[in-house]
């Protein structure tokens, strides 16, 4: 019998104006201050750069983030390990 995989909730990044961005398929933040937000997903960390940023909306149950502020970059890498998040470690 073939093993079941795990549902993988959808990802969408939106950013409107280079203000406000919405990232769904959210499974932690690891880190954020106003300049970096380091954002685990579904499909690899993202990590957020600008001037100002904010987190306005996190929700890891539905898997939702917005934020907003001057965002300057978007960039992914490999998958880490998102047990070792901040939100993680807060909530363990």
């Amino acid at each position: 019998m073939p093993e079941a995989k795990a549902i993988q909730m959808p990802h969408h990044v939106i950013l409107e104006d280079r203000r406000s961005l919405t990232v769904s398929g959210v499974s932690d933040v690891d880190s954020f201050d106003d300049m970096t937000v380091v954002i685990y997903t579904e499909l690899g960390e993202l990590t957020v750069k600008g001037e100002g940023l904010h987190i306005n909306k996190l929700n890891i149950e539905t898997g939702d983030l917005t934020l907003s502020g001057q965002i300057n970059s978007l960039t992914y890498s490999e998958i880490q390990n998102k047990a070792s998040g901040f939100f993680g470690r807060l909530f363990k």
